[in-house]
């Protein structure tokens, strides 16, 4: 049986990522050297699928593997793979930035919402228009019964001349003449000026 040809550069090797997070647990740099070299790439692309902004995910890679360097001592490889878990870190920092930047996002929609005045003023506009509808009727409390009547009919249940007319068996030019008094007296009674 024949060996394997290479071309190139040997093999690489993987080191054993179990060892050097021992090691690293101990304050050994070059052992630490040796886990980002190997394991930079794999944090970096679990980072990016989860939070797709290159800047982001290259920061939130950065912080990862210096959590790696403070929290070494508490690997257990009774509980899984050095990478494995090395990956488990990256892929929670990543999403708690995602949860971070949606948090911000909220409260600043939150706080824009608290800060947005109306253009007006509801309670205001709502109590002169139960003004004006007050003074309106008690302005038409001062016309005569057939004014009332004949502005009720053309301008509340939107009548024409000639229907008032016909609703109240009088001549069109009644019902003309009537209406025109009504409106001069209720536009003197309002203050409305022409």
């Amino acid at each position: 049986m024949r060996e394997p040809v290479h071309i190139g550069a040997s093999p690489s090797v993987k080191p054993d990522l179990q060892r050097l997070l021992h090691e690293v647990a101990l304050g050994d740099q070059e052992a630490f050297a040796k886990v980002y070299d190997a394991v930079a790439g794999s944090v970096l692309g679990t980072v990016r699928a989860v939070l797709r902004d290159r800047a982001q995910s290259e920061e939130v890679a950065q912080d990862v593997l210096v959590e790696v360097w403070r929290t070494a001592p508490r690997y257990r490889p009774e509980r899984g793979s050095a990478i494995n878990w090395i990956l488990t870190l990256a892929h929670r920092r990543a999403v708690d930035r995602v949860r971070s930047v949606e948090a911000a996002a909220a409260r600043d929609t939150k706080a824009a919402l608290l800060d947005h005045q109306p253009a007006f003023d509801e309670v205001t506009e709502q109590v002169e228009t139960r003004l004006e509808q007050e003074q309106v009727r008690r302005c038409l409390r001062t016309l005569t019964e057939f004014q009332r009547q004949s502005v009720t009919l053309a301008y509340y249940r939107g009548l024409t001349y000639r229907e008032v007319a016909e609703a109240l068996t009088l001549p069109l030019g009644t019902v003309k003449t009537r209406l025109r008094d009504a409106l001069i007296r209720l536009r003197d009674c309002l203050g409305v000026t022409a």
